[in-house]
């Protein structure tokens, strides 16, 4: 409703006025409070009370929400140094079994016995064999890895004998440690040097500011290709680099979008490799894509297989079916060759960085720079490179992007796990969408002994910290306390999301004059002669 002092001003006035709503949002983000607030409900199971409590989105991106975006970034920057000058090594135990995964495993021995007491009995055990994969599934998702039995389901293997377009590596004996060399200045100083590495993607074409010269000549088939696979290139990168160290190598990585729109990758590395060594290691990586054939079209337009219930695609000129994914993968003999090969560009950048240095700060801004922002948000706004851009997602609109792709069926082959109303060029995989350009793969990728801890004890830490200053005591609480619900869209005892909103600003408001106060006092300071002493 408009106030009666609103009516009274021009409408041209009124035009220009600000929407409260819109200020309240820029108010929360100031503050740090999150914007897109999930409602939960939480039952208390000792005093047996219920309120509604507002979880943040936990969204990583600013265009979905700044202050859940800009905590994950300072998380993932406190991640990073924490881990990047360890010397200690890191002590990784195991969780101690909780009830729960020790009934599983217990109900999986049964289950066990009787499957083999059927087998011995000559009867049939497919129930049986599926009750097992549901239970090995639930063991799993408890929260235990690996499997029970230490069998795996058998994958498929190529020769592992090296491209002969390939340098050779060498390779050093493996020691247990992860924290690489130290060395000693002349002052019997100890140095413990780390490495921050950029690798590239090779050329497509000749480009200018990111855009290419002649797009008619520009290679986006293979752009599109390397982009798919780009993940698995890196996967090869980290194996290689550790045989050549001789240690377990551990790295704290983040992939961005070049102007061209490939993606590199930036990486922090513990301990220290000559440069030479870290470029052949790059020269020599690469990664072979052992898929069916995705160059020659069998079906489009309105030529496009049929779904059958029982025997899946079907040719639907012949109306016969269409081979499996494994059938595929199966008609590929030894002399088969793969369909994409994936290499890094001769742009290969090494610096070495000592810890606390400027040179380290600035390193670990530089790698958390775009990881608020989704691939396609990094591009200019210029029309050249939206026409780029458009071209590359054209290329990629027909790739396969994984063995489940509908665009397998362009191609003669039904995609793994198939089902009715999959259409080429209509894939919902991330890879697809037009903000990933192609690249399906996590954006950061940190090796399991960096810093000894998870993403969630880094959150832990920060609270700790946060309660501290405000003098609370964190206090361990049951987990089995509380239970969590999710409320329904709808529900009348959820507030507005402007009224939560105010709410939690006003909490956040109280927090930070909490904090002022005690800086003030530490200081010893008065703060009756504060303006923030009302």
């Amino acid at each position: 409703m408009t106030h009666a002092h609103d009516r009274a001003l021009p409408r041209a006035v009124r035009q220009a006025m600000p929407m409260a709503r819109d200020v309240l949002e820029e108010v929360a983000k100031l503050h740090g409070v999150c914007i897109r607030p999930i409602p939960l409900r939480r039952l208390d199971t000792v005093t047996g009370t219920s309120e509604i409590i507002d979880v943040p989105c936990g969204s990583t991106l600013d265009s979905k929400c700044p202050p859940c975006a800009k905590r994950n970034r300072q998380l993932r920057m406190a991640q990073c140094r924490e881990g990047w000058h360890l010397d200690t090594e890191p002590a990784i135990a195991p969780d101690e079994a909780s009830e729960e995964q020790r009934r599983l495993i217990e109900f999986r021995a049964d289950m066990q016995a009787k499957r083999d007491a059927a087998e011995q009995a000559g009867d049939d055990t497919t129930d049986l064999d599926a009750v097992l994969a549901s239970l090995d599934e639930e063991i799993n998702a408890a929260g235990m890895r690996g499997s029970v039995t230490g069998s795996a389901v058998p994958k498929r293997t190529r020769s592992t004998r090296r491209r002969q377009d390939a340098p050779n590596l060498p390779k050093r004996r493996m020691t247990s440690t992860t924290l690489g060399r130290t060395f000693t200045g002349s002052d019997g100083k100890v140095y413990r040097p780390s490495l921050f590495v950029t690798l590239t993607l090779p050329s497509y074409g000749k480009v200018r500011d990111g855009i290419p010269v002649d797009p008619n000549t520009y290679d986006y088939r293979r752009a599109a290709r390397d982009a798919l696979h780009f993940s698995k290139l890196m996967d090869r990168f980290v194996q290689n680099l550790r045989r050549v160290a001789g240690y377990d190598v551990q790295y704290f990585a983040a992939v961005e979008p070049q102007k061209r729109l490939a993606p590199h990758l930036h990486m922090a590395i513990r301990g220290t490799l000559p440069r030479a060594e870290i470029k052949q290691i790059a020269a020599a990586t690469y990664h072979q894509v052992w898929w069916p054939q995705a160059d020659e079209v069998r079906f489009d337009g309105d030529h496009l297989p049929v779904w059958d219930e029982e025997a899946g695609y079907l040719d639907p000129a012949t109306g016969q079916v269409l081979p499996t994914w494994d059938e595929a993968l199966d008609a590929l003999d030894e002399d088969a060759e793969p369909l994409h090969v994936l290499r890094f560009g001769e742009q290969v950048d090494v610096q070495g960085v000592l810890s606390g240095t400027p040179d380290a700060d600035q390193c670990i801004r530089y790698l958390s720079k775009y990881l608020t922002k989704s691939l396609g948000e990094t591009l200019d706004s210029g029309q050249a490179q939206r026409e780029h851009a458009a071209r590359m997602l054209d290329a990629l609109r027909y790739e396969p992007c994984s063995p489940t792709c509908p665009n397998w069926l362009r191609y003669g082959v039904q995609p793994k796990s198939a089902k009715p109303g999959m259409t080429p060029g209509h894939c919902r995989g991330k890879a697809h969408k037009p903000e990933h350009l192609g690249y399906a793969g996590r954006r950061v990728l940190v090796s399991r002994k960096w810093s000894n801890k998870t993403l969630a004890e880094h959150k832990q830490d920060r609270r700790t910290w946060i309660l501290q200053a405000l003098g609370q005591a964190d206090e361990p609480t049951d987990p089995h306390r509380y239970i969590w619900r999710p409320v329904p869209a709808g529900d009348a005892n959820v507030p507005s999301l402007a009224v939560r909103l105010l709410r939690s600003v006003h909490v956040r408001q109280r927090w930070r004059a909490h904090l002022r106060e005690l800086e003030a006092r530490a200081d010893g300071q008065d703060l009756s002669a504060t303006p923030d002493a009302a």
